[in-house]
């Protein structure tokens, strides 16, 4: 079981997820999680007794919900920012999840060699490096993505991953092209894309990527997910997803 962080934090936020099933803390000022980890997670096809790891985990968010969802899990997350990585810590160990580690490290340098994964997982910074950097650097960090983010982080995935385990990413789409080449060029197939409409007849801005190391399955689109009604309410699947913790439909 890991220690409670010594580091002191900025102030903190005292939140939840999954509507109160899980405790969850985040800094005042800077990056604030949004629904892309809980989807993410609901996405990942973990059992029981299986090693996870999520690359850039943040607070903790998207190891919280799987392993909510999925029980006797073992998780590591990986986070660069140090203060981050003790609050990711610190959320781990408010919700008793002794079987979750988190490496403070630029990934995928911190990962130690021998270490084996069934499922990995990413929601990485999306914004250009071109864009006009935010005054907070955390939140910095958090939202803009270098060049060789994408290319380095599914590299480092398929040194890591078992043979026939899965890689999940949540991106925005215009990143898909990218994303399924860089896949391709490193072992991965079996590609499923899972796209999320803002309301019915909108057109999808994000989606998750999956896919399996060494597997050479055909590319496939699935139906998705609906997130919110015309009145802007999320719809009950959704709510099924974001406030109970289940699995994606249809994934």
């Amino acid at each position: 079981m890991q220690q409670a962080p010594s580091l002191h934090l900025p102030p903190t936020s005292q939140g939840t997820l999954l509507r109160g099933r899980i405790a969850y803390s985040q800094f005042q000022q800077g990056y604030r999680t949004g629904l892309e980890p809980i989807l993410m997670a609901a996405a990942v096809a973990a059992r029981p007794g299986q090693h996870v790891l999520e690359i850039g985990c943040g607070a903790g968010a998207g190891l919280l919900c799987l392993m909510h969802r999925v029980p006797d899990l073992h998780g590591t997350g990986v986070e660069k920012d140090s203060e981050t990585a003790a609050l990711a810590r610190t959320n781990l160990l408010a919700n008793k999840k002794v079987q979750a580690s988190v490496i403070t490290a630029s990934f995928p340098e911190g990962v130690p060699d021998l270490l084996r994964f069934d499922h990995c997982m990413t929601n990485p910074p999306w914004h250009a490096p071109t864009g006009t950097a935010s005054p907070e650097p955390r939140r910095d960090l958090a939202r803009r993505m270098d060049m060789q983010t994408l290319p380095l982080w599914i590299k480092g995935a398929a040194a890591i991953l078992r043979h026939k385990g899965s890689l999940t990413l949540a991106l925005p789409t215009a990143l898909t092209d990218r994303a399924i080449a860089e896949l391709s060029a490193h072992g991965f197939g079996g590609v499923t894309l899972y796209p999320f409409w803002p309301k019915t007849g909108r057109e999808a801005r994000i989606l998750l990527i999956q896919a399996k190391l060494g597997v050479k399955s055909p590319a496939r689109v699935l139906s998705g997910l609906t997130l919110h009604e015309a009145d802007g309410a999320f719809t009950p699947q959704a709510r099924d997803v974001l406030e109970n913790g289940t699995a994606l439909p249809g994934l």
